[in-house]
């Protein structure tokens, strides 16, 4: 599964920078011309790609190599999500209230996910840790939708925005997609755990990482009974 996310990683970047350069009205590959700047917004989003193609080479190479530390997947990862974060920053500057605000959203969710990867550098297989980083990524992905939504409807009218009501609304929207995020996750958790604990020979000690500590038990006590017979 590492070897598949990883090569999807590395593929979606690729074509991702590929369109950001190469559409009809891209810059292709020229960053000035005549002394102006040509088209920062592909650029931008090809800068973000390619952060993401890093952390794609980093979980390919982590699982292959064992000399690679551990860790440098989940750093690469973070340092993705928080470029990604950074250039939204300045992606919405000049811009209208809304058009602003439903991007700022954006940086909770983003931020978010960084912060999770970072801590799954020094915390690794924590299963909170884990599973609020994959609310987190549901909810950018959702909250993208949301976003093409209010500034490209396909059908009906135009969003006002700067109409202070729809700030209001696309703010309550976003806790909405967020229940939605830990709905889903919950949901899935909750599945696993009682498929596993199902069809496992032995239920009692899969608790998907959560306190699986019969092993650890066990050792200790023949350490113990080992250490009383000598």
């Amino acid at each position: 599964m590492h070897y598949i996310e990883g090569g999807m990683l590395m593929f979606a970047a690729f074509v991702g920078i590929m369109v950001e350069q190469f559409v009809p009205d891209g810059p292709h590959a020229y960053l000035t011309s005549g002394g102006s700047w040509v088209k920062l917004m592909n650029w931008q989003h090809s800068t973000m790609y390619l952060f993401f193609g890093i952390a794609g080479c980093a979980l390919v190479a982590s699982t292959a190599v064992r000399l690679v530390p551990a860790g440098v997947d989940r750093l690469s990862l973070a340092m993705a999500l928080f470029v990604e974060g950074y250039l939204f920053y300045f992606h919405v500057h000049m811009r209208p209230h809304l058009d602003a605000h439903i991007h700022t959203l954006l940086l909770v969710a983003v931020f978010g996910g960084a912060a999770c990867s970072m801590l799954e550098v020094f915390n690794r297989h924590n299963i909170v840790v884990e599973l609020l980083g994959a609310g987190l990524f549901i909810l950018q992905g959702t909250w993208f939708y949301q976003i093409g939504f209010v500034l490209y409807p396909l059908s009906g009218p135009q969003w006002e925005l700067e109409q202070h009501d729809n700030v209001m609304f696309v703010t309550m929207c976003f806790c909405w997609h967020l229940a939605v995020a830990v709905l889903l996750v919950t949901t899935t958790s909750c599945v696993v755990w009682l498929t596993l604990r199902r069809f496992s020979a032995n239920g009692r000690d899969i608790e998907i990482g959560m306190r699986n500590t019969s092993s650890e038990s066990s050792s200790q006590k023949s350490l113990l009974q080992e250490s009383e017979e000598e």
